[in-house]
C-alpha cells in the first residue's frame, strides 16, 4: 500500500526537530451542499529544523517516531519574507487618531451636550 501524502501549512516550530502541520480538506455538505473547510493537525519529523512557521510543506505516513509523531516533512517552500520591515502594534495604536466628537466644555453635562446638538 502507498503512502499518504499530504500539503499543508506549519502553524508552529516550538519543539526540536518537529512541526506541527495544518492540512485543510474542502467537501460539499451532505446535506446542504456548501462548501465546508475542516482541518487537521500533525506531528511532523523535520531532521534539519528548517521550516519555520507559514511555510508551505509536504508530509508523508511514516512509522511511528514517537508518541505523537507518525509522519515526516518529506518537501517544502518557504514563506515569502515581506520586503519592507513592519511597525510594531504598538507604533500602530499610537499612530492612529482618535475618532468620535470632542469633549464637552467642562461646565456641561454630557447629555446638556448631547441636547445642545
Amino acid at each position: 500500500m502507498p503512502k499518504r501524502t499530504l500539503q499543508g501549512v506549519v502553524v508552529s516550530d516550538k519543539q526540536d526537530k518537529t512541526v506541527i502541520v495544518r492540512v485543510e480538506r474542502r467537501f460539499a455538505h451532505p446535506v446542504m451542499g456548501k462548501v465546508v473547510r475542516r482541518s487537521n493537525r500533525f506531528h511532523a519529523h523535520d531532521e534539519t529544523n528548517q521550516y519555520s512557521v507559514g511555510d508551505l510543506v509536504w508530509i508523508e505516513e511514516h512509522k511511528p517516531i514517537s508518541k505523537l509523531k507518525r509522519w515526516a516533512v518529506i518537501r517544502g517552500e518557504k514563506r515569502a519574507q515581506s520586503e519592507a520591515p513592519s511597525e510594531s502594534n504598538s507604533e500602530k495604536r499610537s499612530s492612529k487618531k482618535k475618532k468620535g466628537a470632542a469633549k464637552p466644555a467642562a461646565g456641561k453635562s454630557d447629555t446638556a451636550a448631547a441636547k445642545a446638538n
